[in-house]
């Protein structure tokens, strides 16, 4: 079913030119902040050297107490951490605890809505021929396209990606089952220069949600949807600005953060049918949007599921796009800095800037490809290897980068470094049940920043994933965020 939109104008959201330093990330602030951390627990013995030990034996020294572990749908009212939270946790058994305390699965009322099933196989790995195997401990090698070669990832016995390949052994969360937008169509916005698609799914007049995606730039897709539980939620997903179906495609014209923020309003008014007050989930930039949304708009906002967290912060845009992951990955970091002369090489993000907003049409695609496949090689801990070898998609490329590029060169349109981590903005949402999931090998959006993020909200719920990098569907995280939207179905 589609709909025309109304064609709106709004007026600004455009912050004052305040902002405040971030809270104290150090020192007697860090003992008042550890009840809240949740760290993913692991489980089971393993052989070393042709015996069973206890695990815990490898992991635990006199020097570092482990860690407390809990279920990611445990209930944290009494959860305290100790002081070393980071330590490794003791090897545990949580599967058989897990099945015991997860939800139980939403009764089916007909066969449009499926009951979600466990995983049997995870498709991140698919690609290495991950079986649920024990691993052996060499590793073979596959080849990854150009005369590459990547070794299969021997995975750990508490590992959440080789559990998740356990089938009926295993608790992780499945994604639910594929479903079908109710009602999609077009918002016109600022006079009409702008087309927002969207679309409706889940239960009519449900307990309303909105997908914010990533990038920016990005756009959705049909798994955007199946976070939710359809029996529950009401998910209005949507394409931002100058990405997927929205229209003009890769457009930066009038396309800000604060742009974003009144469409979502309008969104919300105009299509999800007015809700006083509805969840809001969004990863990587799309956490970006979320925080900025909140913040401008906390009234409207019932929870936050939160996936990492990335603030444009100067120093995660030199991380990621100049220094510090290409020394994690330097060998596809070659591959992105290499199409800029030397001469322009201080400066990686200016440098793209100038060539995705030039005339050249060839260089600017090639410099869109090099741009998007950069993240797209390093955003998941065992990277597929189709991810570094499947063919162009032009229109996809273009829309990500140059809109992404365009964001980070204007620092995300914020007036100050750290103006969605200052405490007078943190304050404005202190309120608002939030859960914040984070992978510990995430090198797009670092974990430092959704420490800082969770140092500023004592109260949200701090969910670490240990053996995962940036990606949704890695399985720990994606986990840790149906459980969340599960947990707050009650909200």
């Amino acid at each position: 079913m589609s709909q025309e939109g109304t064609v709106m104008d709004f007026p600004s959201h455009e912050p004052d030119q305040t902002g405040g330093t971030t809270t104290n990330k150090e020192g007697g602030a860090f003992t008042r902040f550890r009840k809240r951390l949740s760290i993913l627990s692991v489980s089971g013995t393993r052989k070393k050297n042709g015996s069973e030990e206890a695990a815990e034996a490898d992991y635990n020294s006199p020097a570092a107490p482990a860690a407390a572990v809990r279920d990611y749908g445990a209930a944290d009212d009494d959860y305290s951490t100790p002081a070393h939270a980071y330590a490794p946790a003791p090897m545990t058994d949580v599967d058989a605890e897990q099945e015991e305390e997860a939800a139980p699965a939403v009764p089916q009322k007909d066969s449009t809505v499926p009951k979600r099933k466990t995983s049997t196989r995870d498709p991140t790995l698919a690609s290495f021929g991950a079986t649920t195997a024990a691993p052996t401990a060499a590793a073979e090698t596959t080849k990854a396209g150009g005369g590459d070669y990547l070794s299969q990832p021997v995975l750990p016995s508490y590992s959440p990606t080789l559990r998740s390949l356990q089938g009926p052994k295993s608790s992780l969360r499945e994604l639910y089952p594929p479903i079908e937008p109710y009602a999609s169509g077009t918002l016109q916005v600022e006079g009409g220069l702008h087309s927002i698609y969207w679309e409706l799914s889940g239960k009519k007049g449900g307990k309303a949600v909105v997908f914010l995606h990533g990038g920016p730039g990005g756009g959705t897709s049909g798994d955007d949807r199946r976070w939710f539980d359809p029996e529950v939620y009401q998910i209005l997903v949507f394409d931002q600005r100058g990405a997927g179906n929205s229209t003009p495609s890769a457009s930066l014209e009038k396309n800000t953060t604060w742009s974003l923020i009144e469409d979502i309003e309008a969104l919300r008014v105009y299509v999800a049918g007015a809700p006083e007050k509805w969840h809001v989930f969004g990863g990587s930039w799309g956490s970006t949007l979320a925080l900025a949304y909140a913040q401008t708009h906390p009234e409207r906002v019932s929870a936050l599921i939160l996936r990492g967290i990335f603030t444009l912060r100067r120093s995660e845009l030199l991380f990621f796009y100049q220094d510090g992951a290409s020394h994690i990955f330097p060998d596809l970091f070659a591959r992105y800095r290499d199409f800029i002369p030397e001469e322009e090489r201080d400066d990686l993000i200016d440098a793209y800037h100038r060539r995705l907003t030039g005339e050249d049409e060839g260089v600017k695609l090639e410099a869109a490809k090099r741009w998007s496949q950069w993240e797209d090689g390093t955003c998941k801990l065992y990277v597929p290897i189709e991810t570094l070898s499947k063919g162009d998609a032009d229109k996809r490329y273009l829309e990500f980068a140059r809109i992404e590029c365009h964001y980070f060169q204007n620092r995300g349109f914020f007036p100050t470094d750290d103006y969605l981590l200052s405490p007078p903005q943190l304050a404005k949402i202190s309120h608002i049940p939030t859960t914040i999931v984070q992978g510990r090998y995430d090198v797009v959006c670092p974990a430092r920043s959704s420490w800082d993020l969770h140092l500023g909200l004592p109260d949200a719920k701090y969910v670490v994933v240990p053996d995962a990098g940036h990606s949704a569907k890695e399985a720990g995280i994606r986990d840790a965020l149906v459980r969340a939207c599960d947990e707050y179905r009650r909200i």
